[in-house]
């Protein structure tokens, strides 16, 4: 497995664009397959996981080419709705594919999807919707299978706000005979740009970005061209890696209101940002004050996906913080990394206490999942000495080339092959 090599203690300086979102491709890329034709979906960031929707969609018989940040997708050619098991098990946002392939073809064979391992995530939630909208669901070891000769549109209330779930009905509830109304429905920004996308191709959605969606049918959808967000996550892991290395950058191609929570917190730790439309400015030239209480929990609170790069931050802050995890139960996984890197955690259930030290130090460290392994890049930059992130593949699966995006802001970091020590252009 690849690694990367980080030099630490050099301040963040320069300015970087932002790629697209990860969270707001897939699901779109999914979509695709309810329209037949040919699409352009632009800003798409080339990740491990887009690949492996692409490798999905071609396995279902779609023509799909990456090129530079656009996905040129023929879905005309589709003939399958059955998604191999090895792929899906590669990537848990195989799931979003349900919805799509339910309304187009009747029917649809998936598995239980894989992906990080942070804690227990079911799709229990996206199997009741889908039975609400008339799906018939046989369920053998790990096998799932939908059929439905017709959707019907209904009223369906969420137990929890999942992201997953709120996406998989809007897409098949699209095609569906009536109006359906998703309630405590997810409000992240992702969401929102679903909402666009479907809308561009002809469906009447509204209410993303609330807490109430509201879906009315359409008997067909045409493909379009269509430009992905930006990528809230990966704008947030390098504002508070810039923050931790004391460092000046600035970020273009941003989305500020998606990330108010974030600049509030940053803010409440004495760094200094500046916001002018889709750029933000971050500086810090102290060491940070401790946070006294996170808690994550869904948009627009703090973002789970961002908890292990802020605690990577507040090992080095100046007092006590302490960090909720109410999302996933497995995300403290990082804790021990950072800690050997000389950071003084404690964790009880859910919690996390962090006393901040003066100084990180480098030693070599596992990512054990994709938003983890970020969080150790953070703390082997702000660190002294040479920090080894091992499992850099976890890292590839949301961030593109994350070495070479701290390259450009010059931060020291390189990735090597563990078999031949040799770097990888």
């Amino acid at each position: 497995m690849e690694k990367l090599v980080i030099e630490g203690g050099i301040p963040l300086s320069g300015k970087v664009r932002i790629h697209g979102a990860k969270n707001a491709a897939l699901p779109i890329l999914a979509a695709s397959m309810m329209a037949e034709g040919v699409h352009r979906i632009e800003n798409v960031p080339d990740l491990l996981d887009i690949h492996v929707m692409l490798r999905i969609l071609r396995a279902l018989g779609c023509k799909a080419e990456l090129k530079g940040d656009t996905v040129s997708l023929e879905t005309a050619s589709a003939y399958s709705s059955h998604i191999p098991e090895e792929l899906m098990r590669q990537m848990r946002s195989s799931i979003f594919l349900m919805g799509p392939l339910l309304a187009r073809f009747g029917h649809v064979q998936v598995y239980q999807p894989g992906g990080c391992a942070i804690g227990e995530r079911k799709i229990d939630l996206h199997l009741k919707g889908l039975r609400a909208l008339g799906a018939e669901i046989e369920e053998t070891g790990n096998t799932i299978v939908c059929r439905a000769e017709c959707l019907v549109g209904t009223d369906i209330a969420l137990d929890y706000p999942s992201v997953g779930a709120t996406e998989n009905i809007m897409m098949a509830a699209v095609l569906a005979e009536g109006v359906t109304t998703i309630y405590n429905a997810a409000r992240e920004p992702e969401i929102q740009d679903l909402q666009h996308f479907l809308n561009e191709m002809g469906a009447n959605v509204t209410g993303a970005g609330t807490d109430v969606i509201t879906i009315e049918g359409v008997k067909r959808l045409t493909p379009v061209a269509y430009r992905i967000i930006p990528d809230r996550i990966v704008t947030g892991t390098l504002m508070i890696a810039a923050a931790a290395t004391k460092g000046n950058v600035v970020l273009e191609n941003v989305c500020p209101a998606h990330l108010t929570s974030v600049i509030h917190v940053l803010r409440r730790a004495g760094v200094q940002i500046a916001v002018n439309d889709d750029i933000i400015k971050v500086s810090c030239s102290s060491r940070p004050k401790a946070v006294e209480r996170i808690i994550t929990s869904p948009h627009p609170s703090f973002p789970t996906d961002l908890q292990a790069q802020m605690m990577a931050f507040l090992s080095l802050a100046d007092g006590m913080s302490i960090i909720k995890e109410t999302v996933f139960e497995g995300r403290f996984k990082h804790v021990d990394e950072l800690t050997r890197m000389g950071a003084d955690i404690r964790v009880d259930q859910n919690c996390a206490f962090l006393r901040g030290v003066p100084h990180l130090y480098g030693t070599t460290v596992e990512a054990t999942d994709l938003r983890a392994g970020a969080a150790l890049v953070i703390a082997g930059l702000a660190a002294r000495g040479t920090t080894i992130v091992e499992q850099a593949h976890h890292i590839d699966r949301g961030y593109d080339r994350i070495e070479r995006i701290f390259g450009w802001l010059g931060a020291k970091i390189e990735r090597y092959s563990p078999i031949r020590q040799m770097k990888v252009p």
